[in-house]
């Protein structure tokens, strides 16, 4: 009874919030002689802030046409501009500008769900070792981060060097597919540099940079540890972790914020239309470059934390993209085309 009870208020509350909000619109309209779009548009700076309002505003709205406006095709956007104005009694005449950022909004609402589809696309796509392109992809990726270190081949033990678990790395793609392979590839062809220092760290000890200038001879005069105790101890608290299989767990990272829709916050300020394929790849490398320096950050004592630093790096980064000004600051060469768009 008393669930019945809490289910019934809840249920009055719905619909009598509705009704006053639907009522507080109407006043607020004729008091302003603004329509819901047109206050958002005027009032909300572009970016995050105006398209996410837009978009709950359509979504929200009591039209058909309105709430389907947001599925069109990007083809059919400028039509679908023209008919929330007719809708809204809005003359374009009168208010150019209105359009012009309603499209803007609506590139950007129907590129974000067009992305999602074709990452899903990509991730579904299974790694055939069949099909040259796949092939070549592989292969490029190991040139791109081991230069000087001709495969010798295909099926090799070397690829457990950029941090896959056996002698063919196909296997490591079931769980992101092709996805996994295609964010890899564009950190390593693009960010070659970055992606080289950042495997170079995972394969060596944690102190290995702060000991590389130091006089050991003088160091084990002075010191009770021998040199096989030395070489024991700094090993013992390593970077520790494989490239390859962190590079696919943060594309999954990555695939979670983009259709749960927290990656709209970042998207919507960085792309000033559709957000496409390669903007969900330089966000992988800014995510690459940042879990490899809150993973050492984080000081785990071995690999076995690996599920929990992540879980904590995956919580800093949605407190991040909470803030609608939130744009994830680019570090790499391969982001620098995007900046300027």
């Amino acid at each position: 009874a008393s669930s019945f009870a809490r289910m019934f208020v809840q249920v009055c509350l719905y619909f009598y919030c509705k009704c006053l909000w639907r009522c507080l619109k109407f006043v607020v309209r004729k008091l302003t002689g603004q329509c819901e779009l047109q206050r958002i548009c005027y009032n909300t700076k572009p970016g995050a802030a105006r398209t996410m309002k837009i978009e709950a505003s359509l979504k929200g709205s009591k039209s058909k046409r309105l709430q389907t406006s947001v599925n069109v095709h990007p083809d059919a956007i400028e039509k679908t501009i023209d008919d929330i104005m007719e809708l809204k009694k809005i003359n374009p005449d009168i208010n150019p500008q209105l359009g012009v950022s309603l499209q803007a909004c609506l590139l950007q609402i129907v590129g974000y769900r067009n992305l999602i589809a074709e990452v899903e696309k990509l991730r579904r796509e299974p790694y055939d070792s069949e099909n040259p392109q796949h092939e070549e992809m592989l292969l490029k990726l190991w040139r791109c981060l081991k230069p000087n270190s001709p495969l010798k081949a295909r099926i090799s033990k070397q690829w457990c060097e950029i941090g896959f678990q056996g002698d063919d790395p196909k296997t490591d793609f079931r769980g992101m597919g092709l996805l996994g392979l295609y964010n890899l590839v564009y950190f390593a062809e693009w960010d070659t540099e970055v992606a080289q220092q950042v495997l170079t760290d995972s394969l060596h000890p944690k102190y290995s940079n702060t000991w590389q200038y130091v006089d050991f001879d003088l160091f084990f005069s002075f010191s009770q540890l021998s040199k096989a105790e030395w070489e024991k101890k700094k090993f013992d608290k390593a970077i520790g972790y494989s490239f390859a299989i962190v590079g696919i767990n943060i594309t999954d990272l990555a695939y979670n914020l983009l259709v749960s829709g927290a990656l709209k916050t970042h998207f919507y300020n960085v792309a000033p239309e559709a957000p496409t394929l390669t903007h969900f790849q330089q966000t992988f490398c800014y995510l690459m470059h940042e879990f490899h320096k809150f993973w050492i950050d984080e000081d785990p004592l071995d690999i076995m934390e690996f599920n929990r630093v992540r879980e904590k790096f995956y919580k800093r980064i949605l407190r991040q993209l909470q803030n609608p000004e939130m744009a994830l600051c680019p570090h790499f060469a391969a982001s620098e085309s995007l900046i300027n768009m």
